[in-house]
Protein backbone atom coordinates (compact mmCIF):
# COMPACT_ATOMS: atom_id res chain seq x y z
CA UNK A 1 0.00 0.00 0.00
CA UNK A 2 1.41 3.35 -1.01
CA UNK A 3 -0.01 5.30 1.93
CA UNK A 4 0.59 4.96 5.65
CA UNK A 5 -3.13 5.38 6.29
CA UNK A 6 -4.52 1.91 6.85
CA UNK A 7 -7.85 1.00 5.30
CA UNK A 8 -10.02 -2.05 5.71
CA UNK A 9 -9.66 -4.56 2.86
CA UNK A 10 -13.32 -5.44 3.20
CA UNK A 11 -14.34 -1.80 2.89
CA UNK A 12 -12.14 -1.33 -0.19
CA UNK A 13 -13.65 -4.41 -1.82
CA UNK A 14 -17.16 -3.13 -1.02
CA UNK A 15 -16.42 0.33 -2.46
CA UNK A 16 -14.83 -1.02 -5.64
CA UNK A 17 -17.66 -3.54 -5.97
CA UNK A 18 -20.15 -0.66 -5.76
CA UNK A 19 -18.21 1.18 -8.46
CA UNK A 20 -18.41 -1.91 -10.66
CA UNK A 21 -22.13 -2.29 -9.90
CA UNK A 22 -22.86 1.23 -11.18
CA UNK A 23 -20.56 0.76 -14.16
CA UNK A 24 -22.09 -2.58 -15.14
CA UNK A 25 -25.68 -1.50 -14.50
CA UNK A 26 -25.11 1.57 -16.66
CA UNK A 27 -24.31 -0.83 -19.51
CA UNK A 28 -26.67 -3.77 -18.99
CA UNK A 29 -29.85 -1.79 -18.26
CA UNK A 30 -29.92 -0.07 -21.64
CA UNK A 31 -31.00 -3.07 -23.72
CA UNK A 32 -33.96 -4.03 -21.47
CA UNK A 33 -35.02 -0.35 -21.46
CA UNK A 34 -34.74 -0.20 -25.25
CA UNK A 35 -38.45 -0.50 -26.09
CA UNK A 36 -39.25 2.20 -23.52
CA UNK A 37 -36.91 4.90 -24.78
CA UNK A 38 -37.44 3.86 -28.40
CA UNK A 39 -41.12 4.66 -28.02
CA UNK A 40 -40.42 7.84 -26.08
CA UNK A 41 -37.91 9.23 -28.59
CA UNK A 42 -39.37 7.81 -31.77
CA UNK A 43 -36.31 5.63 -32.42
CA UNK A 44 -36.75 2.61 -34.72
CA UNK A 45 -36.47 -0.64 -32.79
CA UNK A 46 -33.84 -1.84 -35.25
CA UNK A 47 -31.49 0.88 -33.99
CA UNK A 48 -31.44 -0.29 -30.36
CA UNK A 49 -28.52 -2.59 -31.07
CA UNK A 50 -26.47 0.32 -32.40
CA UNK A 51 -27.01 2.17 -29.13
CA UNK A 52 -25.44 -0.73 -27.25
CA UNK A 53 -22.64 -0.94 -29.83
CA UNK A 54 -21.80 2.74 -29.28
CA UNK A 55 -20.87 1.98 -25.67
CA UNK A 56 -18.86 -1.13 -26.55
CA UNK A 57 -16.92 0.53 -29.36
CA UNK A 58 -16.09 3.54 -27.21
CA UNK A 59 -15.04 1.26 -24.35
CA UNK A 60 -12.60 -0.51 -26.69
CA UNK A 61 -11.10 2.81 -27.83
CA UNK A 62 -10.83 3.98 -24.23
CA UNK A 63 -9.06 0.77 -23.25
CA UNK A 64 -6.36 1.31 -25.87
CA UNK A 65 -6.01 5.04 -25.20
CA UNK A 66 -6.00 4.64 -21.42
CA UNK A 67 -3.05 2.26 -21.60
CA UNK A 68 -0.84 5.19 -22.57
CA UNK A 69 -1.60 7.43 -19.61
CA UNK A 70 -3.51 5.77 -16.73
CA UNK A 71 -0.34 4.57 -15.00
CA UNK A 72 0.91 8.17 -14.81
CA UNK A 73 -1.67 9.22 -12.22
CA UNK A 74 -2.69 8.48 -8.68
CA UNK A 75 -5.22 5.65 -9.06
CA UNK A 76 -7.64 7.21 -6.57
CA UNK A 77 -7.84 10.49 -8.49
CA UNK A 78 -8.00 8.74 -11.85
CA UNK A 79 -10.90 6.56 -10.67
CA UNK A 80 -12.76 9.63 -9.37
CA UNK A 81 -12.36 11.40 -12.74
CA UNK A 82 -13.47 8.30 -14.69
CA UNK A 83 -16.54 7.85 -12.50
CA UNK A 84 -17.40 11.55 -12.71
CA UNK A 85 -17.27 11.34 -16.50
CA UNK A 86 -19.50 8.26 -16.40
CA UNK A 87 -21.96 10.13 -14.17
CA UNK A 88 -22.18 13.08 -16.57
CA UNK A 89 -22.54 10.82 -19.62
CA UNK A 90 -25.24 8.69 -17.98
CA UNK A 91 -27.21 11.78 -16.97
CA UNK A 92 -26.83 13.08 -20.53
CA UNK A 93 -28.50 9.87 -21.72
CA UNK A 94 -31.50 10.79 -19.57
CA UNK A 95 -31.65 14.20 -21.29
CA UNK A 96 -31.42 12.73 -24.82
CA UNK A 97 -33.86 14.13 -27.37
CA UNK A 98 -33.32 11.67 -30.21
CA UNK A 99 -31.16 8.90 -31.65
CA UNK A 100 -28.10 11.07 -32.29
CA UNK A 101 -27.93 12.61 -28.82
CA UNK A 102 -28.48 9.21 -27.18
CA UNK A 103 -25.74 7.63 -29.30
CA UNK A 104 -23.31 10.39 -28.31
CA UNK A 105 -24.22 10.03 -24.63
CA UNK A 106 -23.73 6.26 -24.67
CA UNK A 107 -20.41 6.59 -26.49
CA UNK A 108 -19.23 9.04 -23.83
CA UNK A 109 -20.33 6.60 -21.13
CA UNK A 110 -18.21 3.91 -22.76
CA UNK A 111 -15.19 6.23 -22.94
CA UNK A 112 -15.27 6.70 -19.16
CA UNK A 113 -16.73 3.32 -18.14
CA UNK A 114 -13.87 1.34 -19.71
CA UNK A 115 -11.11 3.12 -17.74
CA UNK A 116 -13.22 2.93 -14.56
CA UNK A 117 -13.19 -0.87 -14.85
CA UNK A 118 -9.45 -1.00 -15.52
CA UNK A 119 -8.67 1.26 -12.56
CA UNK A 120 -11.00 -0.70 -10.26
CA UNK A 121 -9.22 -3.97 -10.99
CA UNK A 122 -5.84 -2.27 -10.64
CA UNK A 123 -6.78 -0.92 -7.21
CA UNK A 124 -7.86 -4.37 -6.01
CA UNK A 125 -4.62 -5.89 -7.32
CA UNK A 126 -2.56 -3.13 -5.64
CA UNK A 127 -4.24 -3.24 -2.23
CA UNK A 128 -5.15 -6.92 -1.79
CA UNK A 129 -2.33 -9.47 -1.28
CA UNK A 130 -2.05 -12.33 -3.75
CA UNK A 131 -3.15 -14.94 -1.21
CA UNK A 132 -6.53 -13.18 -0.77
CA UNK A 133 -6.92 -11.67 -4.22
CA UNK A 134 -9.07 -14.44 -5.68
CA UNK A 135 -11.66 -13.94 -2.95
CA UNK A 136 -11.58 -10.18 -3.49
CA UNK A 137 -11.93 -10.52 -7.27
CA UNK A 138 -14.88 -12.86 -6.80
CA UNK A 139 -16.57 -10.36 -4.50
CA UNK A 140 -15.99 -7.45 -6.89
CA UNK A 141 -17.19 -9.44 -9.88
CA UNK A 142 -20.31 -10.24 -7.88
CA UNK A 143 -21.38 -6.74 -8.91
CA UNK A 144 -22.49 -8.24 -12.23
CA UNK A 145 -24.73 -10.68 -10.42
CA UNK A 146 -26.20 -7.93 -8.24
CA UNK A 147 -26.85 -5.85 -11.35
CA UNK A 148 -28.70 -8.82 -12.86
CA UNK A 149 -30.61 -9.75 -9.72
CA UNK A 150 -31.56 -6.27 -8.50
CA UNK A 151 -30.42 -3.62 -10.94
CA UNK A 152 -32.23 -4.61 -14.13
CA UNK A 153 -35.60 -5.38 -12.51
CA UNK A 154 -35.42 -2.13 -10.52
CA UNK A 155 -34.52 -0.13 -13.64
CA UNK A 156 -37.51 -1.61 -15.46
CA UNK A 157 -39.84 -0.86 -12.56
CA UNK A 158 -38.55 2.71 -12.17
CA UNK A 159 -39.07 3.22 -15.90
CA UNK A 160 -42.65 2.02 -15.55
CA UNK A 161 -43.31 4.31 -12.59
CA UNK A 162 -41.52 7.50 -13.60
CA UNK A 163 -40.60 7.16 -17.27
CA UNK A 164 -37.56 5.83 -19.11
CA UNK A 165 -35.34 8.82 -18.22
CA UNK A 166 -35.46 8.23 -14.47
CA UNK A 167 -33.24 5.08 -14.41
CA UNK A 168 -30.46 7.07 -16.10
CA UNK A 169 -30.75 9.84 -13.50
CA UNK A 170 -30.87 7.33 -10.63
CA UNK A 171 -27.71 5.53 -11.78
CA UNK A 172 -25.97 8.88 -12.27
CA UNK A 173 -26.89 9.95 -8.74
CA UNK A 174 -25.57 6.72 -7.25
CA UNK A 175 -22.37 7.12 -9.24
CA UNK A 176 -21.91 10.62 -7.84
CA UNK A 177 -22.01 9.22 -4.31
CA UNK A 178 -19.30 6.73 -5.23
CA UNK A 179 -17.10 9.51 -6.62
CA UNK A 180 -17.20 11.09 -3.17
CA UNK A 181 -16.48 7.73 -1.56
CA UNK A 182 -13.45 7.14 -3.79
CA UNK A 183 -12.02 10.60 -3.00
CA UNK A 184 -12.56 10.59 0.76
CA UNK A 185 -12.08 6.94 1.67
CA UNK A 186 -9.43 5.43 -0.59
CA UNK A 187 -5.84 6.33 0.32
CA UNK A 188 -3.55 8.06 -2.21
CA UNK A 189 -2.26 5.30 -4.48
CA UNK A 190 1.07 6.35 -5.94
CA UNK A 191 3.19 3.26 -5.33
CA UNK A 192 3.21 2.43 -9.03
CA UNK A 193 4.55 5.93 -9.76
CA UNK A 194 7.44 5.42 -7.37
CA UNK A 195 8.36 2.23 -9.23
CA UNK A 196 8.39 4.16 -12.50
CA UNK A 197 11.42 6.22 -11.45
CA UNK A 198 13.53 3.54 -13.06
CA UNK A 199 13.25 2.46 -16.70
CA UNK A 200 9.65 2.39 -17.90
CA UNK A 201 8.05 -0.31 -19.99
CA UNK A 202 6.84 0.87 -23.38
CA UNK A 203 3.76 -0.45 -25.13
CA UNK A 204 5.96 -2.23 -27.63
CA UNK A 205 7.90 -3.94 -24.85
CA UNK A 206 4.64 -4.88 -23.13
CA UNK A 207 3.43 -6.67 -26.23
CA UNK A 208 6.66 -8.59 -26.67
CA UNK A 209 6.15 -10.41 -23.37
CA UNK A 210 4.78 -13.92 -23.77
CA UNK A 211 2.84 -13.81 -20.49
CA UNK A 212 1.05 -10.62 -21.56
CA UNK A 213 0.17 -11.96 -25.03
CA UNK A 214 -1.07 -15.26 -23.60
CA UNK A 215 -3.14 -13.40 -21.00
CA UNK A 216 -4.81 -11.28 -23.67
CA UNK A 217 -5.36 -14.35 -25.80
CA UNK A 218 -7.08 -16.08 -22.87
CA UNK A 219 -9.26 -12.99 -22.28
CA UNK A 220 -10.30 -12.80 -25.93
CA UNK A 221 -10.99 -16.54 -26.08
CA UNK A 222 -13.25 -16.62 -23.02
CA UNK A 223 -15.22 -13.52 -24.02
CA UNK A 224 -15.65 -14.79 -27.57
CA UNK A 225 -16.87 -18.19 -26.32
CA UNK A 226 -19.26 -16.56 -23.87
CA UNK A 227 -20.74 -13.74 -25.93
CA UNK A 228 -21.44 -15.91 -28.94
CA UNK A 229 -24.11 -17.43 -26.66
CA UNK A 230 -25.16 -14.81 -24.10
CA UNK A 231 -26.96 -12.31 -26.40
CA UNK A 232 -29.13 -15.10 -27.81
CA UNK A 233 -30.31 -16.70 -24.57
CA UNK A 234 -33.51 -14.69 -24.27
CA UNK A 235 -34.51 -15.13 -27.92
CA UNK A 236 -33.77 -18.85 -27.91
CA UNK A 237 -35.65 -19.50 -24.66
CA UNK A 238 -38.73 -17.63 -25.87
CA UNK A 239 -38.83 -18.59 -29.55
CA UNK A 240 -37.37 -22.08 -29.61
CA UNK A 241 -38.41 -23.34 -26.18
CA UNK A 242 -41.68 -21.42 -25.86
CA UNK A 243 -40.85 -19.92 -22.47
CA UNK A 244 -43.33 -17.15 -21.49
CA UNK A 245 -42.04 -13.58 -21.86
CA UNK A 246 -43.33 -12.56 -18.43
CA UNK A 247 -41.16 -15.23 -16.79
CA UNK A 248 -37.87 -14.35 -18.52
CA UNK A 249 -36.88 -12.01 -15.72
CA UNK A 250 -37.09 -14.94 -13.30
CA UNK A 251 -34.39 -16.82 -15.23
CA UNK A 252 -32.03 -13.87 -14.98
CA UNK A 253 -32.95 -13.32 -11.35
CA UNK A 254 -32.13 -16.90 -10.38
CA UNK A 255 -29.04 -16.94 -12.61
CA UNK A 256 -27.77 -13.74 -11.05
CA UNK A 257 -28.45 -15.05 -7.56
CA UNK A 258 -26.54 -18.25 -8.28
CA UNK A 259 -23.66 -16.23 -9.76
CA UNK A 260 -23.46 -14.03 -6.70
CA UNK A 261 -22.89 -17.03 -4.44
CA UNK A 262 -20.71 -18.85 -6.96
CA UNK A 263 -18.33 -15.95 -7.50
CA UNK A 264 -17.50 -15.73 -3.82
CA UNK A 265 -16.95 -19.49 -3.50
CA UNK A 266 -14.93 -19.61 -6.72
CA UNK A 267 -12.69 -16.81 -5.45
CA UNK A 268 -11.84 -18.82 -2.33
CA UNK A 269 -11.22 -21.91 -4.47
CA UNK A 270 -8.80 -19.99 -6.68
CA UNK A 271 -6.86 -18.83 -3.62
CA UNK A 272 -6.54 -22.45 -2.45
CA UNK A 273 -6.20 -24.42 -5.69
CA UNK A 274 -5.00 -21.97 -8.33
CA UNK A 275 -6.61 -20.58 -11.46
CA UNK A 276 -5.75 -23.50 -13.75
CA UNK A 277 -7.62 -26.10 -11.72
CA UNK A 278 -10.64 -23.92 -10.99
CA UNK A 279 -10.75 -22.55 -14.54
CA UNK A 280 -10.59 -26.05 -16.00
CA UNK A 281 -13.48 -27.24 -13.85
CA UNK A 282 -15.48 -24.15 -14.82
CA UNK A 283 -14.76 -24.71 -18.51
CA UNK A 284 -15.87 -28.35 -18.40
CA UNK A 285 -19.04 -27.37 -16.54
CA UNK A 286 -19.66 -24.67 -19.15
CA UNK A 287 -19.40 -27.18 -21.99
CA UNK A 288 -21.71 -29.62 -20.24
CA UNK A 289 -24.25 -26.90 -19.55
CA UNK A 290 -24.18 -25.77 -23.18
CA UNK A 291 -24.95 -29.31 -24.27
CA UNK A 292 -27.88 -29.65 -21.86
CA UNK A 293 -29.24 -26.17 -22.60
CA UNK A 294 -29.10 -26.09 -26.39
CA UNK A 295 -28.39 -29.58 -27.77
CA UNK A 296 -30.19 -32.11 -25.58
CA UNK A 297 -32.56 -30.59 -23.05
CA UNK A 298 -33.06 -33.17 -20.26
CA UNK A 299 -36.69 -34.16 -19.74
CA UNK A 300 -38.20 -33.17 -16.43
CA UNK A 301 -35.42 -30.73 -15.46
CA UNK A 302 -36.68 -27.16 -14.96
CA UNK A 303 -35.30 -24.73 -17.52
CA UNK A 304 -34.43 -22.25 -14.82
CA UNK A 305 -32.18 -24.85 -13.13
CA UNK A 306 -30.29 -25.54 -16.35
CA UNK A 307 -29.62 -21.87 -17.02
CA UNK A 308 -28.65 -21.37 -13.39
CA UNK A 309 -25.89 -23.90 -14.10
CA UNK A 310 -24.93 -21.83 -17.15
CA UNK A 311 -24.45 -18.72 -15.04
CA UNK A 312 -22.61 -20.76 -12.40
CA UNK A 313 -20.06 -22.24 -14.81
CA UNK A 314 -19.52 -18.94 -16.61
CA UNK A 315 -18.90 -17.22 -13.27
CA UNK A 316 -16.34 -19.82 -12.19
CA UNK A 317 -14.37 -19.35 -15.43
CA UNK A 318 -14.45 -15.58 -15.13
CA UNK A 319 -13.18 -15.47 -11.53
CA UNK A 320 -10.34 -17.85 -12.40
CA UNK A 321 -9.17 -15.84 -15.39
CA UNK A 322 -9.63 -12.41 -13.77
CA UNK A 323 -7.57 -13.44 -10.76
CA UNK A 324 -4.88 -14.94 -12.96
CA UNK A 325 -4.60 -11.94 -15.28
CA UNK A 326 -4.30 -9.61 -12.28
CA UNK A 327 -1.02 -11.37 -11.44
CA UNK A 328 0.52 -10.90 -14.88
CA UNK A 329 1.55 -7.21 -14.76
CA UNK A 330 3.86 -5.52 -12.29
CA UNK A 331 2.30 -2.76 -10.20
CA UNK A 332 3.97 -0.01 -12.23
CA UNK A 333 2.22 -1.06 -15.46
CA UNK A 334 -0.95 -2.57 -14.04
CA UNK A 335 -3.39 0.14 -15.20
CA UNK A 336 -1.83 0.10 -18.68
CA UNK A 337 -2.15 -3.67 -18.81
CA UNK A 338 -5.74 -3.58 -17.54
CA UNK A 339 -6.66 -0.90 -20.10
CA UNK A 340 -5.51 -3.07 -22.96
CA UNK A 341 -7.30 -6.01 -21.36
CA UNK A 342 -10.51 -3.95 -21.24
CA UNK A 343 -10.11 -3.30 -24.97
CA UNK A 344 -9.53 -7.02 -25.60
CA UNK A 345 -12.63 -7.89 -23.56
CA UNK A 346 -14.78 -5.51 -25.59
CA UNK A 347 -13.35 -6.80 -28.85
CA UNK A 348 -13.91 -10.42 -27.82
CA UNK A 349 -17.49 -9.74 -26.79
CA UNK A 350 -18.22 -7.78 -29.97
CA UNK A 351 -16.65 -10.50 -32.12
CA UNK A 352 -18.72 -13.19 -30.41
CA UNK A 353 -21.98 -11.29 -30.84
CA UNK A 354 -21.16 -10.49 -34.47
CA UNK A 355 -20.20 -14.09 -35.25
CA UNK A 356 -23.42 -15.41 -33.74
CA UNK A 357 -25.47 -13.07 -35.94
CA UNK A 358 -23.74 -14.52 -39.00
CA UNK A 359 -24.31 -18.12 -37.93
CA UNK A 360 -27.95 -17.69 -36.88
CA UNK A 361 -31.00 -17.37 -39.14
CA UNK A 362 -34.64 -16.41 -38.58
CA UNK A 363 -36.90 -19.36 -39.40
CA UNK A 364 -40.44 -18.82 -40.79
CA UNK A 365 -41.98 -19.68 -37.44
CA UNK A 366 -39.91 -17.05 -35.64
CA UNK A 367 -37.45 -19.53 -34.20
CA UNK A 368 -33.69 -19.12 -34.27
CA UNK A 369 -32.04 -21.42 -36.78
CA UNK A 370 -28.43 -22.51 -36.54
CA UNK A 371 -28.23 -22.41 -32.76
CA UNK A 372 -26.43 -25.76 -32.69
CA UNK A 373 -23.67 -24.33 -34.91
CA UNK A 374 -23.24 -21.45 -32.49
CA UNK A 375 -23.10 -23.81 -29.51
CA UNK A 376 -20.53 -26.10 -31.12
CA UNK A 377 -18.28 -23.12 -31.90
CA UNK A 378 -18.53 -21.99 -28.28
CA UNK A 379 -17.77 -25.49 -27.02
CA UNK A 380 -14.74 -25.80 -29.31
CA UNK A 381 -13.36 -22.46 -28.14
CA UNK A 382 -13.95 -23.39 -24.50
CA UNK A 383 -11.95 -26.59 -24.92
CA UNK A 384 -8.91 -24.38 -25.51
CA UNK A 385 -9.43 -22.48 -22.25
CA UNK A 386 -7.67 -24.99 -19.91
CA UNK A 387 -4.60 -24.87 -22.15
CA UNK A 388 -4.51 -21.08 -21.87
CA UNK A 389 -5.01 -21.24 -18.10
CA UNK A 390 -2.10 -23.67 -17.81
CA UNK A 391 0.30 -21.65 -19.97
CA UNK A 392 -0.42 -18.32 -18.27
CA UNK A 393 -0.30 -19.71 -14.74
CA UNK A 394 2.95 -21.58 -15.44
CA UNK A 395 4.65 -18.37 -16.58
CA UNK A 396 3.32 -16.36 -13.66
CA UNK A 397 4.45 -18.96 -11.10
CA UNK A 398 7.88 -19.28 -12.73
CA UNK A 399 8.37 -15.51 -12.64
CA UNK A 400 7.23 -15.28 -9.03
CA UNK A 401 9.57 -18.11 -8.05
CA UNK A 402 12.53 -16.34 -9.64
CA UNK A 403 11.61 -13.09 -7.90
CA UNK A 404 11.36 -14.86 -4.52
CA UNK A 405 14.66 -16.71 -4.85
CA UNK A 406 17.47 -14.86 -3.06
CA UNK A 407 20.56 -14.11 -5.08
CA UNK A 408 23.31 -16.66 -4.59
CA UNK A 409 26.14 -15.48 -2.43
CA UNK A 410 29.04 -14.24 -4.51
CA UNK A 411 32.18 -16.26 -3.64
CA UNK A 412 34.87 -14.20 -1.95
CA UNK A 413 38.40 -14.91 -3.18
CA UNK A 414 40.85 -15.92 -0.50
CA UNK A 415 44.60 -16.11 -0.44
CA UNK A 416 46.32 -19.53 -0.56
CA UNK A 417 47.18 -19.19 3.07
CA UNK A 418 43.59 -18.75 4.09
CA UNK A 419 44.01 -15.12 5.08
CA UNK A 420 42.33 -12.11 3.69
CA UNK A 421 42.63 -11.61 -0.04
CA UNK A 422 45.23 -9.26 -1.30
CA UNK A 423 43.92 -5.96 -2.62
Amino acid sequence: MSSPRAVSERAVVFLIGAVQFVNILDFVMVMPLGPDFAAGLGIPTSQIGNIGAAYTAAGCVAGVAGSYFLDRFDRRKALAVAMLGLVVATAAGGFATGLTSLLVARAMAGLFGGPATSLSMSIIADLIPVERRGRAMGAVMGAFSVASVLGIPLALKVSGWAGWRMPFFAVAGLGLLLVAGAIFYLPPMRGHLERQKGPTVSVRELFTRSDVLLSYGMTALLNLAGFIIIPNISGYVQRNLGYPREEIEFIYFVGGLVSFVTLRLAGKAVDLLGSFRVGTVGSLLFIGTLYMSFIHLPAGVPLVAIFACFFLSNGVRNVAYSTLTSRVPEQSIRARFMSFQSAVQHLGAAAGASLSSKLLTDLPGGQLGGMQRVVFVSMALTLLAPVMFFLVERRVLARDQVAATPLAAVPVPVSPGGGAPRP
